[in-house]
């Protein structure tokens, strides 16, 4: 007979996952003179629950794909202080949503949700101080470039991502609109290649950004299956979601 108390418990699955990737990261090689990259870990389609366990193990980055699960679960777990990360493809029609809770959008990909983030922004801010509440942060940006080959782009158009060449006017857009900071770029390893290859051809576009934008430092890349790919070629966050959280629940 097997005992209820033999199982683990879900908050001992994620110590204990959370702790396997944090040495992950801790053991990655990295360029020298930079930072552990930062652990953003993504929840979607996970319980609140789940989050306010991860906070409770020192989780303070969240990252969510699709706004209306991460506006519930921000609004419940908003005693918590997280920085909830949007890191899905976004429509334009939700950005009003998005800047309610979100620090930062990791998908800009065009112009219009450029002009829809900063048009969200002014309205929220003036919803706040009509409400007597203090100001939101400036909501950091980061250019979601598509670093597969151009056949593969036009067999899959919708997966999202602006091409390199269109970098530079879309990082003045972001950079030239009140409200919005840019932060660098974000960027997801094409299935078929290489990831080392992918992330260094990430890190190339990056200094070239940095060139016209010095701020612009930081480098979204990585998830459960190449973070040390991503680790070693600079990026400064990694999205995480699978191997801390298990396997993704089914979705009715």
């Amino acid at each position: 007979m097997t005992l209820l108390s033999e199982f683990p418990s879900r908050a001992d699955e994620l110590r204990d996952r959370l702790q396997r990737v944090r040495e992950r990261i801790a053991a990655a090689d990295r360029p020298a003179g930079t930072a552990e990259p930062h652990l953003i870990v993504v929840t979607k389609y996970f319980p609140a629950s789940d989050v306010g366990i991860l906070a409770g193990l020192g989780v303070r980055d969240v990252g969510e794909n699709k706004d209306q699960e991460a506006a519930a679960k921000a609004a419940e777990l908003a005693q918590l202080g997280l920085n909830w990360h949007f890191i899905g493809q976004l429509q334009s029609n939700k950005a009003k949503s998005v800047v309610r809770y979100a620090a930062s959008v990791h998908s800009v990909d065009r112009l219009s949700l450029v002009a829809a983030l900063g048009k969200a922004m002014a309205a929220e801010q003036q919803r706040r101080g009509g409400e007597g509440l203090p100001a939101r942060p400036d909501l950091h940006c980061f250019l979601q470039v598509d670093l597969r080959a151009d056949p593969a782009r036009a067999a899959d158009p919708g997966r999202g991502g602006a091409l390199p060449a269109d970098l530079p006017r879309l990082a003045e857009a972001v950079a030239g609109t009140p409200g919005l900071v840019l932060s660098g770029l974000m960027a997801v390893a094409p299935l078929d290649g290489d990831a080392g290859e992918a992330f260094a051809h990430l890190g190339k576009l990056s200094e070239q950004l940095q060139a016209d934008h010095p701020g612009a430092r930081s480098i979204s890349a990585g998830m459960s299956s190449d973070l040390e790919a991503a680790a070693a070629h600079g990026a400064t966050h990694l999205r995480i979601g699978s191997d801390v959280l298990g396997p993704r629940p089914q979705v009715r």
